[in-house]
């Protein structure tokens, strides 16, 4: 999906690691939620609560999801998903456009 239709989109945009993430929040007219958003090069970890399912839409990084040691690549058009109450990290090589749906 390139595009999402009648969506409720939050103006205050949340913030992460003084800056380099970012993203929006969407809401979808069937209650299901998204992000919208930018990380800029650095190296992160996030937590989830709902599992994630993450499709890097421009960019390159790398991630380590959790319970596994090696990164693996990824690039513009790719996606993975993150298990719900988890950590995992990012090695973010350049600017990243990403989009990540919150899965029930």
């Amino acid at each position: 999906m390139t595009a999402f239709a009648n969506a409720t989109i939050k103006k205050q945009a949340n913030i992460y690691f003084d800056g380099k993430v970012t993203s929006r929040t969407i809401t979808l007219n069937d209650g299901s939620v998204v992000t919208l958003g930018i990380m800029l090069p650095g190296e992160y970890e996030f937590g989830t609560e709902k599992p994630e399912f993450m499709e890097i839409t421009s960019g390159e990084l790398s991630v380590q999801l959790p319970g596994i040691d090696d990164w693996v690549a990824v690039t513009s058009g790719q996606s993975f998903n993150v298990p719900g109450e988890a950590k995992f990290r990012l090695k973010v090589s350049t600017v990243t456009d990403y989009c990540c749906s919150y899965l029930d």
